[in-house]
């Protein structure tokens, strides 16, 4: 019995290794396919004069990471930066859902609200940044509200979908039970709407990334010193090891972010398909 449960202890721990191998070996070796193609092009694509324009991973994240000044300088625009992409994702989540949840109510009410949700995602963000700089200034709430319109769309149609895409029989058995609509929102339609709700929140994170960054791009009257506006004057000054950087960082910023949100959604909705592959 001792041998046969070492035997079994033993093939456990093989597995949990090939399970994690699954999950880290690909990531790693298209990031050293990148990292090739980069110095590929960097020292064969470019010539010597030209080679500023793409320097060598080696040479960004030596004098962009491993520079205390420029590093600092980076890190306090990312810190800035997640600020807003947080309070932009919080508002986009609680707004997005509340708007869900009442075009779910009625069709009368979806037909008139989801032509304007489409409108808002379809509008050209570079061209009315510069409305809402002069209605809000070229501050934090200037960054959030860039932020949420453009993250907030997913929220809005993925927990749409998931809340009419509930089991009718299901239904027919809250209706047949007199359920009040209250109760068939938070028992029956909320609960069948957690996979689809968790697909919208970790797409939404990606974009909440992307719109802060657009909105610290362009809104350069303001104090805050975000990682879009320390792009931009990398970009302007032609410094761009430390401008590869900022977008190195900025990348890991969305990935953090929706692995983050991905993890509570696979927590939240696990009984969903307990059997799926990871």
């Amino acid at each position: 019995m001792t041998s046969q449960s070492a035997v079994e202890s033993t093939g456990g721990v093989g597995q949990s290794a090939r399970a994690l191998a699954r999950v880290i070996v690909p990531p790693v070796v298209v990031l050293g396919g990148v990292i090739g193609v980069w110095y590929f092009m960097s020292y064969r694509g470019l010539s010597d004069s030209q080679r500023f324009i793409l320097p060598p991973p080696h040479e960004v994240f030596s004098d962009g990471m491993l520079t205390w000044k420029p590093l600092k300088e980076i890190l306090e625009g990312l810190w800035a930066t997640t600020v807003v992409v947080v309070v932009g994702l919080i508002i986009s989540i609680i707004v997005g859902m509340a708007i869900a949840i009442l075009m779910s109510r009625a069709r009368w009410i979806e037909r008139t609200i989801f032509p304007y949700a489409v409108a808002l995602q379809t509008i050209p963000i570079i061209a009315i940044t510069p409305i809402i700089g002069l209605w809000l200034g070229f501050a934090f709430n200037a960054r959030v509200l860039v932020t949420v319109i453009i993250s907030i769309f997913p929220v809005i149609t993925n927990t749409l979908f998931g809340l009419q895409a509930a089991d009718r029989n299901l239904h027919e058995l809250f209706t047949l039970h007199k359920a009040s609509s209250n109760t068939r929102l938070w028992k029956l339609e909320l609960p069948a709407a957690q996979p689809a709700i968790f697909t919208g929140f970790r797409i939404a994170a990606g974009l909440a990334v992307t719109g802060a960054i657009v909105g610290e791009f362009f809104f350069r009257g303001g104090q805050e010193k975000g990682i879009g506006r320390l792009i931009s004057f990398y970009q302007n000054r032609l410094q761009i090891d430390r401008l590869m950087s900022a977008i190195v960082l900025s990348s890991l910023l969305g990935v953090v972010l929706f692995l983050i949100v991905g993890a509570i959604g696979d927590r939240a909705t696990r009984h969903w398909a307990p059997g799926r592959r990871r």
